[in-house]
């Protein structure tokens, strides 16, 4: 499944509205760099997909295995000093798990569509035009 995302400059300078696949939202940046805080910086919007695609997932994959109700919490910081951007992901799984199930959620974490594709790598081809 494809997914599409436009964002346009406006007004107060460094606030960025932005369409993901029909959702409107607003990015920004923090006062400290000359923004408004109206909404998460880029790399923000970065831990909120894998954010969300690690809880997606493991509530997936918990639901597949019939593991009743669960509930999957994730926190995530990002620190950009050093040489590599490095992400800390804290995940919590709530429910009736056993040991084995807690086992193998740790092994789908790894394994998520978001994790692989940012320890893996983006192509990305650019076409930039005089508007």
């Amino acid at each position: 499944m494809a997914s599409r995302a436009h964002a346009v400059t406006a007004d107060p300078r460094h606030t960025i509205l932005l369409e993901v696949n029909g959702h409107k939202l607003v990015g920004d940046e923090p006062t400290a760099l000359g923004g408004q805080d109206a909404g998460p910086p880029p790399f923000g919007f970065v831990l909120a997909g894998l954010a969300a695609c690690t809880a997606t997932t493991l509530r997936m994959y918990a639901d597949r295995k019939g593991w009743g109700d669960v509930t999957i919490e994730t926190e995530l910081t990002l620190d950009t000093h050093g040489d590599k951007p490095k992400i800390d992901r804290k995940v919590s799984a709530t429910g009736d798990l056993d040991e084995a199930a807690i086992a193998r959620l740790r092994d789908v974490v790894e394994r998520t569509p978001v994790t692989l594709a940012l320890k893996g790598g983006f192509t990305i081809d650019t076409v930039l035009e005089k508007g």
